[in-house]
């Protein structure tokens, strides 16, 4: 059986000192003001692999074993002896444990209930900042080993497969992967899961329920992603949309005691999640994959208690008058809030050739990560676009493809692409860039096989084998289901604060004296930040600094 890992570069062993780190007494006594010293006998069970809600130990006397275990086989993945803790990511997010925990002989602990270790997270910044990135490193270290609790069965050649792939990953959740082409144990899992190869792709369960071709709210169900509160819960602010803005919005609306709630279409992270490296983000001189920044921001804003529902993004808004507004989900619940962020983000703006949909997931694609790239290792490739995306795309694949066609329908890159990139492209040996260039026809027969472009100076068209079409051009806005309730500008993007006219706020029947704070739509406590709103710079930081920014006009306008 293969493991699916999230990172070929992450080194387990030499983070092992963060990852497990030992308390100091004093700061042993400062976790035992939030919870109680309990004894275990040796073999004794603390918490389960699929426990909700488990407790925060940090042991005292004795040891304690953390084990993952699969059918019937157990894999050891640590023992903590005195002054080491339990847990990593689920417990910030409040989602099932993926570990055993069982006592190794006789052990005295602290255990700190679920609500007592929130506290202690936002009242200790030492301790916190210790735990959290012991957290982050040991779900990394879970996904380098494929340590989850559900099984993938699929195929290279099959879209849905990728798309499954890029669902657990983005989502942070680690599992084993077994390819029906490849693996010569397949054939006798598919019989004892009584499913036939057909059926691909297959989701194992950890309670062994078998998914066959799941969307991704099965999946979620299935892994127990999303939170569960009753179905009269006000909250003071929904964030629709886990890219970059809204994630901002979430740790910021929740680090200052906002009931906060994400709902999120499909995965976290939006556009930047398919990046395979960010390098002009301030912080990180060395740059840092779009998954890796969108994930720590997901375990910040859970830190400060905000939650996030996966596969459940908004549907549609009610928001006529002025009190609360409804949110209807894609799972067809609702939510009620009282304030709005629309962090729903764009789209890579689709190829305008025959047959695009036959090849989307089997030879073209919308993201450039180590998930696509294990798809067309040492092979030549086409990346379209002539933005960073596309730059940081190009110059990532150039290091396992052969040779990277760059193709931009502009006479250069110095309009839309950061001059590092351009310079690094210059200087990347196998990526040829070519200008003035657009795909005209894609050809195979099952999965993408050759790719017709034009080049628009000569007319001239040819053909290539190329199996793999990287496209990161242009921007849609995902506003389809705000058309009722705010005002769009002619592409389809929210209009916001000075954007918005007297007339259009007339014909939006807008109901307040004051005019629409920055960010705030044409209806009252209605925000939008990111790429979703007109007029914005399309960049990671500039997202971010609107999300957390707006936080403050949700603020002043739920004090209305």
């Amino acid at each position: 059986m293969t493991t699916q890992r999230l990172s070929s570069a992450f080194d387990a062993e030499g983070r092992r000192g963060q990852m497990f780190p030992t308390l100091t007494r004093e700061q042993v006594a400062r976790v035992s003001a939030f919870g109680e010293q309990k004894s275990y006998p040796d073999g004794a069970i603390l918490f389960e692999q699929g426990d909700r809600d488990i407790p925060f130990f940090v042991v005292l006397e004795g040891e304690l074993e953390i084990i993952h275990p699969h059918n019937s086989v157990e894999h050891l993945i640590v023992v903590h002896g005195a002054g080491e803790f339990t847990g990593e990511v689920s417990m910030l997010a409040d989602r099932r444990a993926l570990v055993r925990g069982r006592a190794k002989g006789p052990v005295r602990v602290i255990r700190v209930e679920n609500t007592r270790f929130r506290e202690l997270l936002q009242t200790d910044s030492e301790i916190s900042e210790i735990l959290v990135r012991a957290f982050i490193l040991r779900r990394l270290g879970l996904l380098s080993g494929g340590h989850g609790d559900v099984v993938l069965v699929g195929s290279q050649h099959s879209a849905a497969t990728l798309h499954l792939q890029e669902f657990l990953v983005r989502n942070g959740h680690p599992y084993q992967y077994v390819d029906v082409d490849r693996d010569p144990d397949v054939e006798q899992l598919l019989h004892e899961s009584k499913v036939e190869a057909t059926d691909i792709p297959i989701l194992i369960c950890a309670d062994r329920h078998v998914l066959k071709h799941p969307t991704d709210a099965q999946v979620a169900e299935c892994l127990g992603l999303n939170p569960v509160f009753p179905k009269d819960t006000v909250h003071d602010v929904v964030v629709c949309g886990a890219g970059p803005a809204g994630l901002a919005a979430a740790v910021y609306a929740a680090s200052e005691g906002l009931k906060a709630l994400v709902v999120e279409t499909g995965s976290p992270g939006g556009q930047a999640a398919s990046s395979s490296k960010i390098e002009n983000y301030l912080g990180f001189p060395t740059g840092i994959s779009g998954q890796a920044l969108t994930g720590r921001a997901l375990a910040q804003a859970e830190k400060f208690g905000a939650k996030l529902a996966v596969a459940r993004g908004a549907t549609r808004l009610h928001c006529s008058g002025t009190g609360l507004v409804v949110i209807e989900l894609a799972n067809g619940d609702s939510v009620q809030t009282r304030a709005v962020v629309i962090a729903t983000g764009a789209e890579y703006r689709k190829l305008d050739v025959p047959e695009l949909a036959r090849f989307e997931g089997v030879g073209v694609y919308y993201a450039a990560t180590f998930v696509e790239a294990q798809r067309c290792t040492r092979e030549d490739v086409i990346v379209v676009g002539g933005g960073n995306s596309a730059g940081q795309a190009a110059t990532f694949l150039a290091q396992s493809c052969r040779r990277v066609h760059m193709l931009v329908r502009g006479p250069d890159l110095a309009a839309t692409m950061s001059r590092y990139l351009i310079r690094r492209i210059e200087e990347t040996p196998n990526i040829e860039l070519r200008v003035r260039t657009r795909i005209v026809a894609l050809h195979g027969a099952t999965d993408l096989e050759r790719v017709t472009w034009r080049d628009d100076a000569t007319g001239e068209e040819s053909t290539h084998n190329t199996r793999h079409v990287f496209t990161m051009a242009g921007a849609t806005p995902n506003t389809e289901w705000l058309r009722d309730c705010v005002a769009l500008d002619e592409k389809g993007f929210v209009c916001t604060d000075t954007s918005l006219t007297d007339e259009e706020l007339v014909r939006a029947k807008w109901s307040l004296a004051r005019k629409p704070y920055l960010f705030e739509t044409s209806h009252p406590r209605i925000f939008a930040v990111g790429d979703v709103r007109a007029n914005s710079v399309k960049r990671v930081a500039s997202a971010v600094g609107e999300g957390s920014v707006c936080i403050q006009l949700v603020h002043k306008a739920l004090m209305e």
